[in-house]
């Protein structure tokens, strides 16, 4: 079977965030988990994304069944007792390459258009580089992924307007106060995350405090962004001020506890506190909603204001929708070809092989036929050849456009029992101008 692209895993579309945090993996610990996952389907090209809102093996498989079920496999383990066959998607061949397409593009994210999932895409691509569960197909695929985003950025406004989840934190919280001139806003960790929402609340004229466990990461971004730092320690004392607080730490469990907020409501003299976390695992106890004048949104309560911003940019969908089917044809006819080329050399390599014998007995038997009679006989034979393989040569390249190309090669190479890549024998086995005979009958390009 030809090997395809392969993509298994959930969403926010498919799984609530209660599921996703616990499948989430962060920084270095991407390549740990992606490297089980190589293990465990005996994978040789891999790449794991892993978000806020998605967690997705993108693979190269000859068996995507077995691939499947290996890959559920290994995250049912880790999810145990749940399972997590009800919120997977599993997408194969084109479906797969398409999805990748729209994933780097903004087109999958929970706010349209959102810039930073394209440098999370690339930062899981990287990972796998450095591990070595990059071949030819997956790093065609995703660098075709980039390529694909940037011109959905450059060449449609589908990012107009509000695209990020910092941008969707602030409409909410206005929603509350009205405006954030002069409004305290917390900060809980200084990644990127927090930093978007930095830059977007000070836009508003909020005035920033960060806390974060390393102190020098919160004061370079207090610098930044004209905030003030405080020590982790401080962190109940910072959110008994503040008017609002933004989660986004790597914590693995909750780093606002309900005790934490028990004692500090008493204290805020019922002034209203409202919590952002878009932290994955979350970083806030969902029973902190139900205290008196706490507002407390996650990841997913921002899709429902992302869902209002969709109208605005519904009318940029179709332009970026084209790109990417443009940039999926380009990449399946380029896929087809490292399935027909060898099938086209080792056919050739087969007839001309058998031709090659005939020729030499003839000639055994005709010893006195002179070098330009000999010229002429191996014309003859070229052109038998040549004549001989037009058909289903010319049949192998139409069937890309009708759909059934993998069935032909298939049939073709059991048909004449075919030895493809290593497996080819002294008979079978192309020469070097063999090879560039059939590139060019394909037309086949390298890039």
């Amino acid at each position: 079977m030809p090997a395809e692209c392969v993509v298994i895993g959930l969403s926010h579309r498919t799984a609530p965030v209660e599921l996703r945090e616990r499948l989430a993996v962060e920084g270095d610990l991407i390549a740990l988990e992606l490297r089980r996952i190589v293990e465990a389907a005996q994978l040789q090209e891999c790449v794991l994304i892993s978000t806020c809102n998605r967690v997705e093996v993108v693979a190269v498989s000859q068996n995507p069944t077995a691939t499947f079920e290996a890959v559920a496999s290994h995250l049912n383990g880790r999810l145990t007792p749940d399972r997590v066959e009800p919120y997977l998607y599993r997408l194969r061949g084109e479906r797969a390459t398409r999805h990748l397409f729209r994933v780097a593009s903004g087109l999958e994210a929970m706010v349209l258009g959102e810039p930073q999932i394209l440098g999370q895409v690339k930062e899981a691509y990287g990972y796998a580089r450095a591990l070595g569960t990059v071949g030819s197909l997956l790093s065609r695929c995703f660098e075709r992924a980039f390529t694909v985003a940037k011109r959905v950025r450059t060449e449609t406004d589908i990012a107009a307007g509000q695209v990020s989840v910092s941008s969707i934190a602030c409409q909410l919280a206005e929603k509350i106060f009205g405006e954030l001139q002069d409004r305290r806003v917390l900060l809980v960790g200084a990644g990127e995350m927090s930093e978007l929402a930095a830059g977007t609340m000070k836009a508003h004229g909020a005035r920033l405090y960060i806390v974060n466990r390393n102190t020098e990461h919160a004061e370079k971004l207090a610098q930044k962004f004209d905030g003030i730092s405080r020590p982790f320690e401080s962190l109940p004392d910072e959110i008994r001020e503040a008017d609002v607080v933004i989660s986004s730490t790597a914590s693995p469990g909750f780093v606002v506890s309900y005790n934490l907020m028990q004692n500090v409501i008493k204290e805020r003299k019922r002034r209203p506190l409202f919590f952002i976390d878009i932290a994955v695992p979350r970083d806030v106890d969902p029973r902190v909603d139900s205290l008196d004048n706490v507002f407390l949104y996650n990841i997913d309560d921002l899709d429902k204001v992302a869902a209002s911003n969709l109208e605005l940019r519904k009318r940029e969908i179709q332009a970026a929708e084209a790109i990417v089917d443009e940039a999926v044809i380009q990449f399946e006819k380029w896929r087809n070809t490292l399935e027909l080329t060898p099938t086209i050399v080792a056919l050739k390599a087969y007839v001309s092989a058998i031709v090659l014998e005939e020729k030499r007995k003839t000639f055994s038997r005709l010893s006195l036929l002179n070098a330009d009679d000999q010229k002429k006989l191996d014309a003859m034979c070229d052109a038998i050849v040549n004549k001989l393989l037009h058909i289903p040569f010319s049949q192998l390249k139409r069937s890309g456009a009708n759909g059934d190309e993998a069935q032909l090669i298939e049939a073709t190479q059991r048909l004449f029992q075919l030895a493809i890549g290593d497996a080819f024998d002294d008979r079978t086995k192309p020469t070097e101008a063999e090879e560039l005979a059939a590139k060019r009958e394909k037309g086949i390009d390298d890039g």
